[in-house]
C-alpha cells in the first residue's frame, strides 16, 4: 500500500505526520524569524552606503543568509550540533541551556516549534489528507513567521507577504466552482479578496492620516490582508478584520493597564491579522454560515 493511501485511510497517522513535520518546519522558522530581518537590515545599510559614496558596495567579508553561517550559541559561539537541534527534545535534554557554556537558551525557540507543530496538526485534523491541507499548511507556516517577525521588529517583510499573496492567487487557479466554499477558493473570489484586502486597510490608513496627521499602520499590514484575501476569498475579509481589531484593542488595553505603556507606543497589528486569518482558515465559513443562520426565516 502506498504512503498516500495510508494517510488517506488513517487520519490519525496523517495528523501525527503533520505534527512531526510542523516541529521540523518550526525549527527552520526560528532561523527565518531571527535572520531575515538582519539580512534586510544589512541590505539596506549597504544600499545606503552605496548611495552616499556613489560607488558599488564592497562585498561582505562573511556571507549571512538562511543557510550560512551555521547556527551557534549567542553567548559562546559554539556551533550547534545536529542532535542539539532536534525540535523540543534537544531543548528538554539540555534543560534549556547551551551544552558548552550553559548559558540559557531562549524559550522562544521551543515555543515556535511547538506552536508550528500544533497548528500543523490542527490543519491536518480540519482538512484531512489532500491538496487543501497542503495549501493550508503553507499558509500556516508563513503566518507563524510573519507573526513573530512583526512582534520583534514591527515590520512585515515583502520577502514573505508578496510571495504569500502570489501563492494564494496561483493556488486559486485550481479552486472549486463553489465560491468561497473552502481553500482553494476560485480565482474570482481570490482576486477580489486580494484587491479588497489591500484597499480596505489602505483606505483606513489614509483617512486616519488625514484626520490625525499620523500613520496608524504600516503598508505590510495592507499586503498581509491582501494575501489572506487571496487565500481565503473576499467573503472572509470582514470577519478577519473585525476579530483582529477586537483582539488587538483588548490586548492594547491590557498592556496599557499592566505595563503602563503610552498610547502613542506603536503596536504590531500583523500578529492579530495573522491569528484571525488562521482562525478563519479553519472555522471562518462555519462561523459566517451560523451567523447568517440566525437571520434565516424558518417556516
Amino acid at each position: 500500500m502506498r504512503l498516500i493511501d495510508v494517510f488517506a485511510a488513517q487520519p490519525a497517522l496523517f495528523i501525527g505526520a503533520c505534527l512531526a513535520v510542523g516541529l521540523l518546519i518550526g525549527s527552520f522558522l526560528n532561523v527565518v524569524i531571527h535572520r531575515l530581518p538582519v539580512m534586510l537590515e544589512r541590505q539596506w545599510r549597504a544600499e545606503c552606503a552605496q548611495l552616499a559614496a556613489g560607488a558599488a558596495p564592497e562585498a561582505a567579508d562573511e556571507p549571512f543568509n538562511l543557510m550560512v553561517p551555521r547556527s551557534a550559541c549567542p553567548a559562546c559561539r559554539a556551533p550547534i550540533t545536529a542532535w542539539q537541534n532536534i525540535p523540543l527534545l534537544s531543548y528538554l535534554a539540555l534543560a534549556g541551556r547551551c551544552a558548552v557554556c550553559r548559558a540559557p537558551i531562549s524559550l522562544r525557540y521551543p515555543l515556535v516549534e511547538a506552536l508550528t507543530g500544533a497548528l500543523s496538526a490542527a490543519v491536518a485534523w480540519k482538512f484531512g489528507f489532500g491538496a487543501a491541507a497542503g495549501g493550508a499548511l503553507v499558509l500556516t507556516w508563513f503566518l507563524v513567521a510573519l507573526t513573530f517577525i512583526d512582534m520583534d521588529t514591527l515590520y512585515l517583510p515583502d520577502n514573505l507577504t508578496l510571495p504569500l499573496l502570489w501563492l494564494g492567487l496561483i493556488v486559486s487557479l485550481w479552486g472549486g466552482t463553489q465560491t468561497g466554499a473552502s481553500i482553494p477558493v476560485d480565482l474570482r473570489a481570490s482576486v477580489i479578496g486580494a484587491v479588497a484586502g489591500y484597499l480596505s486597510l489602505w483606505s483606513i490608513y489614509q483617512l486616519f492620516r488625514l484626520a490625525t496627521g499620523k500613520e496608524g499602520m504600516g503598508y505590510g499590514d495592507f499586503k498581509l490582508l491582501a494575501a489572506l484575501g487571496a487565500w481565503l476569498g473576499w467573503q472572509l475579509l470582514l470577519p478577519i478584520v473585525l476579530v483582529a481589531a477586537a483582539v488587538g484593542a483588548l490586548v492594547g488595553v491590557i498592556l496599557l493597564a499592566i505595563q503602563g505603556r503610552d498610547r502613542a507606543t506603536p503596536v504590531a497589528f500583523g500578529p492579530y491579522l495573522a491569528a484571525s486569518g488562521w482562525l478563519m482558515l479553519l472555522f471562518g465559513h462555519d462561523i459566517v454560515a451560523r451567523y447568517f443562520g440566525f437571520f434565516t426565516v424558518r417556516p
